[in-house]
């Protein structure tokens, strides 16, 4: 028997003498497991049983889609030192607070000597708030059984190790293992469940990727060190909005949400600085205004780029549009582009207020302090369309920005009052300053 084709026999060493004959079918094995739950008409599932459950931290909940779900799983993932911790610590003292039922925290870090002082400074201290320090998954699932509890924290995955699993803690496999174990207890006993992660030096959530495909929502903690403001970014999320921003403020007392966190991101600029222009920037449903500040050294600098807050690849097209269509000569130029209060913005929508503050600093001539500009920057120079226009100008309106450059289209209702000048592209924004002779592109086109 051959598997190929063969002239000879191997046995007689006859030519010509096998037959082919194909392979009889190999029959499939079908075993039926016993259903444990029948198959139900999906009018007929009862939806209420997984109700999100508000936590008490406004701006928490909000990026959570209302609260937390019974048997939903978060995972919470941040730089050391951020205050993950407090801002749990304070949600399951509100959680237990409102009557939701026990909460239990499971710290691997420190010791609950330590998470019990932090909660005296905090007020975080409450009958149904219970604490265990522990590092190994089955004691995990023990204390899961004797407090039944509503909410579980677990302060993180990456130290928490299970003895049946190979490798070092907070391995890939030993993460892995861990966030599918305590996933399948919150999921078979209803509880909702947040594990709080560690990153990477680039920012990214440590662990394999397959953890975040088992949670079923991933937020990240986001703030600068210098800065007392902090954001909670919705990464995934299946039970909501999936792009919601929550802000919060570092304090004594703890995490505190911010009600309004629209005048954060906007300096109070001096009158006659160069250099900065004010968008608007959608973060999930919320519009914020947002400044922008570039400084653009002299030629022959070397042509470094330095970017805070903003995508490092759009500005580089910006400053190439702008130096193609607005004769900006910024090629050999330093630059550096930053925007205030640490808000970080990827939107194309402020790619036309990035190129005005540019084009300020390097004519050294400043914009109106109540000028708001919105617009997605194309590499021939046109002002693109973006989204949800209405809505940002009310905001800008609502701090006091009286004038606004937009791209061309139709808006609907606008705010009264506001001047609004619609542009087809970049030299059209810039003829839209006015400013009679001062305002000229350095190619030598009058825009004025």
């Amino acid at each position: 028997m051959a598997a190929k084709w063969t002239g000879r026999c191997p046995g007689c060493d006859a030519w010509g003498t096998l037959d082919e004959q194909a392979a009889a079918p190999v029959a499939l094995r079908r075993v039926a497991a016993p259903v444990v739950a029948p198959a139900l008409r999906l009018r007929d599932v009862d939806a209420r049983v997984v109700a999100a459950r508000p936590t008490g931290v406004d701006e928490f909940d909000r990026v959570l889609g209302g609260g937390l779900i019974p048997g939903g799983v978060v995972l919470l993932a941040g730089e050391p030192g951020i205050g993950k911790s407090t801002l749990l610590l304070g949600a399951a003292q509100s959680w237990a607070a409102r009557g939701h039922g026990r909460a239990l925290i499971v710290t691997g870090e420190e010791t609950a000597a330590q998470v019990r002082l932090r909660a005296g400074r905090l007020g975080a201290v409450h009958d149904d708030l219970y604490l265990a320090a522990e590092t190994d998954l089955a004691a995990v699932l023990g204390h899961i059984e004797e407090v039944a509890p509503k909410l579980l924290i677990v302060d993180s995955v990456q130290t928490i190790a299970d003895t049946a699993t190979d490798g070092a803690t907070g391995g890939v496999s030993q993460v892995r293992a861990v966030a599918a174990a305590l996933t399948a207890a919150a999921k078979q006993r209803g509880i909702a469940c947040i594990l709080v992660g560690h990153v990477t030096k680039d920012g990214a959530i440590a662990g394999p990727r397959v953890v975040e495909h088992l949670v079923d929502v991933v937020l990240q903690f986001e703030g600068e060190r210098g800065s007392l403001i902090r954001t909670v970014r919705g990464v995934k999320n299946r039970f909501g909005p999936a792009d919601e921003v929550g802000c919060f403020q570092m304090t004594e007392s703890g995490v505190e949400s911010i009600a309004d966190p629209s005048g954060l991101f906007v300096s109070e600029r001096r009158p006659g600085v160069a250099g900065t222009c004010t968008t608007v920037m959608m973060q999930g449903r919320r519009a914020m205004p947002v400044e922008i500040q570039t400084l653009v050294g002299p030629p022959g600098g070397g042509a470094h780029r330095t970017v805070s807050g903003l995508d490092a690849a759009r500005v580089s097209m910006v400053l190439a549009v702008a130096g193609r269509w607005a004769g900006l000569p910024v090629a050999g130029c330093d630059v550096l582009a930053a925007t205030v209060g640490g808000a970080r913005t990827t939107e194309p929508a402020a790619d036309l207020a990035l190129a005005l503050a540019v084009w300020s600093s390097v004519r050294d001539i400043p914009l109106p302090a109540s000028l708001v500009v919105l617009g997605e920057l194309g590499l021939s120079g046109e002002v693109r369309p973006i989204p949800v226009v209405a809505q940002r100008l009310s905001e800008a309106a609502r701090f006091g920005f009286d004038t606004a450059i937009v791209p061309a289209g139709d808006y609907g209702s606008l705010p009264a009052g506001m001047r609004i000048s619609q542009v087809p592209d970049l030299l059209g924004a810039l003829r839209s300053l006015g400013g009679g002779t001062e305002v000229v592109s350095l190619s030598g086109e009058r825009l004025g």
